[in-house]
């Protein structure tokens, strides 16, 4: 099975990422869930993107190059969220790994990834955050780094479907997403 890093969203380490890593682990994998802003969360988005500005994205990517520092160099990047652009920060210094997971989030693909890096995707449609034309712009980051990528969208379901605590929550594409999600990561 992958050896996992899970990167937080925006609202910071709380109950729905620490349950994603769980749900990752009773299939098999390994995955560490680093705490990106040692020890604050935010109970509204509004507060997180507060959180994230005050933390800083220097403090923040910092905090995931330490977390993944001792992990095998195939370790697949996940990112909720805000933790979709953790990923992509990481990207350039992990020319190994062995695939990439976004949930709720997008992120630019290097054209120094290697090719058929394996990438799939898991947004709402429409996505306040990522609208059309910026899932469009990650396609083509992704062709152009020739990395192998599937987008999911999920029309009509809000921007954090995947948590039960929001208004977003969508429990029909939550399933959906963590069956295509764990397809993937048992394919690697």
């Amino acid at each position: 099975m992958a050896v996992i890093v899970l990167f937080h969203s925006v609202y910071g380490l709380r109950h729905v990422e620490i349950a994603a890593a769980d749900r990752l682990r009773a299939d098999g994998h390994e995955v560490r869930a680093p705490d990106l802003y040692a020890g604050r969360s935010a109970a509204t988005i509004a507060d997180g993107f507060a959180l994230a500005e005050r933390t800083g994205w220097a403090a923040i990517t910092e905090r995931a190059r330490d977390a993944v520092r001792d992990l095998p160099a195939t370790t697949v990047l996940a990112g909720i969220s805000m933790g979709a652009s953790v990923a992509e920060a990481l990207l350039p210094t992990r020319p190994e790994t062995a695939g990439v997971l976004l949930w709720h989030g997008l992120a630019e693909i290097p054209a120094t990834t290697r090719p058929g890096l394996p990438v799939q995707v898991h947004i709402a449609d429409p996505d306040q955050y990522f609208p059309a034309a910026r899932v469009a712009s990650f396609q083509q980051s992704a062709a152009a780094a020739e990395a192998v990528t599937t987008v999911f969208t999920y029309p009509g379901a809000g921007h954090f479907y995947t948590d039960p605590t929001l208004a977003d929550h969508d429990r029909p594409a939550s399933e959906l997403t963590w069956q295509r999600s764990l397809r993937f990561l048992r394919d690697l």
